[in-house]
């Protein structure tokens, strides 16, 4: 599902393009920092999400366009990881 051209995608093209393909359900497929690969069911899905805490002091975030955080479907858990690592995405039938 990675578009042809994903290798010559800079770190804020690949973040771009998964954040639209997150509003919907992904298998997505990585390198993780210590070099073994792990595959995560996610999504980005406002209605999957978990709802937002509240809070007055709240400091806005800062993009980092090499890392993505992602709502973990088998977790129920935020996780994250290095947009460059990405090697495979696959849409999830149902979870």
């Amino acid at each position: 599902m990675l578009p042809d051209n994903w290798n010559e995608f800079t770190a804020d093209q690949r973040n771009s393009w998964l954040r639209d393909a997150l509003k919907q359900d992904l298998s997505i497929t990585f390198t993780k920092v210590d070099g073994t690969e792990r595959t995560m069911p996610c999504t980005l899905r406002a209605d999957a999400l978990p709802p937002q805490p509240v809070t007055d002091n709240k400091k806005p975030k800062i993009h980092k366009p090499e890392t993505l955080s992602v709502w973990v479907l088998d977790k129920n858990e935020w996780r994250s990881f290095r947009v460059m690592n990405v090697t495979s995405v696959e849409r999830l039938r149902a979870f």
